[in-house]
Parts: structure tokens; sequence; C-alpha cells
């Protein structure tokens, strides 16, 4: 019988913890072997823990396929990696792209505004068309991601990758720019939402009563990178909810009945990432589960 698998490969924002140029507590802590180290935000997802897919292609992905034994090779150049997804433009998203070039067969599936983001950065041309192919999937349409594991994309409020950005942004474009996505297999749904601005009254009946939500954990508080001298950019300009505080994702959960909660794509400069603070233990007392590399989720 088919259940929906799913490993969180990584847990990170982009830069990973440590990020190679911060000295902030966690990032030292890491670094010290006192709290998890951390690679950058994707997951892989599976019915029958054979055939699977990607959803967003970190830079870190060459390791973290190492670390995961059911994402290893069964013969020379036969891969159980079946598609790879991606959920919005972002650097941390696709650069890994480049990492699993050497014409292994895969479908990449990305929305249109994705695919123009890949097709017109032409270094991504070096995986190769003819060997895997790009298809575009619309918002709302279910189509099958991997064997027995259907996607069904929807909009969540974003912005537009950094390297795209103009003098003006505007962080909760809703498009298909960033994108959630509802993963179901053996009659189980779970939703991955790696990235989001806001919790929107449409994206709240959507998540009402889920089974599993594995939802943005960016930051704890908005202007946290401020407040530990490594950045003046808060949460919300960067196109991303902060966890505590009235307008947080924590508050705005609360009343959804969702009944599994996981936190990933977590910034080195995150409280949660230690597990001695008192936030972490304010976000497990609030019923959520920081995700870690290598962890596990079974529907």
């Amino acid at each position: 019988m088919s259940e929906l698998k799913i490993l969180i490969l990584g847990s990170a924002a982009g830069g990973g913890l440590p990020q190679w140029n911060c000295g902030c507590p966690n990032c030292v802590k890491a670094r010290a072997g006192e709290i998890p180290s951390r690679s950058q935000s994707s997951i892989a997802v599976s019915a029958n823990g054979a055939d699977w897919a990607i959803i967003n292609a970190s830079p870190d992905i060459r390791y973290q396929i190492a670390a995961c034994p059911q994402l290893h090779p069964t013969g020379p150049r036969i891969s159980p990696i079946k598609s790879v997804f991606v959920t919005n433009g972002d650097i941390d998203h696709i650069a890994g792209l480049l990492t699993v070039r050497e014409r292994q067969p895969f479908t990449l599936f990305s929305t249109s505004e994705i695919g123009k983001v890949l097709t017109e950065n032409r270094i991504f041309d070096a995986v190769n068309r003819e060997v895997v192919p790009r298809e575009t999937v619309t918002l709302g349409a279910p189509f099958e991601l991997a064997p027995g594991v259907t996607a069904e994309s929807f909009s969540v409020p974003g912005k537009v990758p950094l390297f795209m950005e103009g003098e003006t942004v505007d962080t909760e474009l809703e498009g298909e720019q960033t994108i959630g996505v509802a993963l179901s297999a053996g009659g189980a749904t779970a939703y991955y939402i790696p990235g989001c601005a806001k919790l929107t009254p449409t994206l709240e009946e959507r998540l009402q009563g889920a089974e599993m939500v594995i939802f943005d954990g960016t930051v704890w508080l908005n202007d946290e990178m401020a407040r530990q001298g490594v950045g003046q950019k808060t949460g919300a300009r960067m196109g991303h909810m902060s966890m505590a505080g009235d307008q947080g994702s924590i508050a705005a959960f609360a009343p959804l009945n969702v009944k599994r909660k996981v936190f990933v794509h977590m910034n080195n400069t995150n409280s949660v990432l230690d597990p001695t603070t008192p936030e972490r233990t304010e976000v497990e007392a609030a019923g959520w589960l920081i995700a870690e590399d290598g962890m596990e989720l079974t529907l």
C-alpha cells in the first residue's frame, strides 16, 4: 500500500547553517558542533520508497543526495530521482540544477513564470532538454510528480527572485513566482510552502484541518537580522512571515486545526535553531516541529 513519504533534505534558508561568512551565535555554535548544521531548503517525496521527486534543487543537492541512501543510484547512471519541481526562482532553490546536469533523465517541473527564469538564464541550458524535459504546470491542476504522487500547485504571496528585483519590490506578489504545493499519495495530503509572505484568507481556507503543513520558518522576529548586526533587511522585505508576534505564522495557524505543523527554510539567525532557547520551547509548545536535515515524515 502506498503512503506519502517525505525526506527533509535541507531545512535552512539560503546560506545554510553555518553560513560561510557569518559569526552570529547560531553559526558559532554550529561550527563548534553544539547545534546541528543544516543545508539549504529542499525535500524529496515518494509513494513507494523507490521512485522519488525532489522539490527545490538546493545548491547543496550533491551532499543531500549523498546523505540519503534512498536517493542513491541503483546501478551505473540509474537514479531513483524521477523529477525535480521548483517552487520559485530563488538561487537557493534552482542553483542545484547545475549539479544534476550529468545527462541523467528526469522531468523538470515549474510554473510558466519560473520556467521563464530558467530559460532566460542560459547557464541552465547545461541541463540538456533532450535528456531532461521541462514541463509547465498550471496552478490548481493536479499532475503526477512521481509514480503514485500527485502534486497540485497554488499561489502564495511572495516576491520575484533577488536577482530580478528592481527599484521597487512587491513583497506580497501573488501569481506564479512563488508557489506552494499539495502533495498526495495513498489518500493522504501534505502541503509544502517553503516561502510565504502572508497567510491570506484563501490560503487559510485551503490549509484548514490539513493533515500536515511544512511551512516557511525563515525568521523568528521580523527584524532579527538587524538586531544581530548581520543585515538590515526584515523578514517581510525578503518575502517571509516571522514566526512570532500577532501577525506571525504561529498565531495565524493557531485556529486552523492543522494536525502536524513543521517549520523549514530557517535563516541562520533564527533563535529556534538552538534547542536550548526559550523561543524553541515556545514554538514546540505551540505544536510545531522544527525540521532537521535527514528527517523522515510519513502520512
